[in-house]
């Protein structure tokens, strides 16, 4: 059975959520595509009654399976010519703080805790390389929860998708079930108990 046609489990962060089946990602898969498609149309091509597919959308606004409609955007037609990648690592027990101002930063386009030898990665974007650099030192090295700070100009975005769906996930069960070479690092020094938003 591949995973489109398994009911995908409700996620531990949300309550009273019905599982997912395979109508609900096809719909979630075209408005990936189309977020603009009229009901009509998203219902003939899931094959699925208008009223359904209406009331599949409604229910899964409300549960925060969709958690909002927005437009996407070329970076580069509006300006914002560089992208980057910024690691950074925290000092202890400054976890709330260094959260709090990252929020406040309107630079940062993603951002995310990690494991392994940084903390944190975020990814930023800028009108030029000096915006990116004044960005990193002047702003984020400048924070007293700030450790250290590594940046990476990205040259090339290859694959960029507003999100991933269970069903995209091709069936990889027939592995060793070996981590090979990848290692991985447990959350430490406070890490584990920044809450996630």
């Amino acid at each position: 059975m591949s995973i489109s046609e398994q009911a995908i489990p409700p996620s531990s962060g949300r309550k009273n959520r019905r599982p997912l089946d395979e109508v609900d990602l096809r719909i979630l898969s075209t408005l990936r595509d189309n977020g603009r498609i009229s009901m009509a149309a998203l219902a003939e091509r899931v094959n699925v009654s208008r009223a359904g597919v209406y009331n599949r959308v409604e229910q899964m606004t409300e549960a925060g399976v969709i958690a909002g409609f927005s437009a996407q955007i070329d970076p580069g037609l509006v300006g914002l010519d560089v992208c980057a990648l910024v690691f950074v690592t925290v000092h202890p027990q400054s976890w709330h703080r260094f959260r709090e101002g990252i929020l406040e930063m309107p630079d940062v386009e993603y951002c995310c805790i990690t494991t392994g030898e940084h903390d944190a990665m975020l990814l930023v974007r800028s009108m030029d390389i000096g915006g990116v650099h004044t960005f990193v030192t002047g702003v984020v090295a400048a924070r007293p929860e700030v450790k250290s700070v590594v940046s990476v100009v990205v040259l090339d975005e290859v694959v960029r998708k507003p999100y991933v769906l269970p069903s995209d996930l091709p069936d990889r069960s027939g592995g060793s079930g070996r981590l090979g070479m990848t290692r991985f690092t447990t959350a430490g020094n406070g890490r584990d108990g920044v809450a996630a938003r």
